[in-house]
């Protein structure tokens, strides 16, 4: 634990650019998630139309 702690304390040292490497890496890793998830809604939502139409146009079947 003690370790950890002082890893800690040398990435958010005055000197130490280490920590401020860690932090863009975390921000770009959060922008590209949203993005990712932002994307992932619209195709969702995009497919769930296209599936409703397919289903519409589909024929029932006969005697049912």
């Amino acid at each position: 634990m003690r370790n950890l702690a002082k890893r800690l304390a040398g990435w958010f040292a005055a000197g130490s650019e280490s920590g401020v490497t860690a932090i863009e890496y975390a921000l770009a890793a959060s922008l590209i998630a949203m993005a990712i998830a932002g994307a992932a809604g619209l195709l969702g939502t995009n497919l769930a139309g296209l599936y409703s139409n397919v289903a519409n146009k589909i024929p029932a079947p006969p005697g049912g």
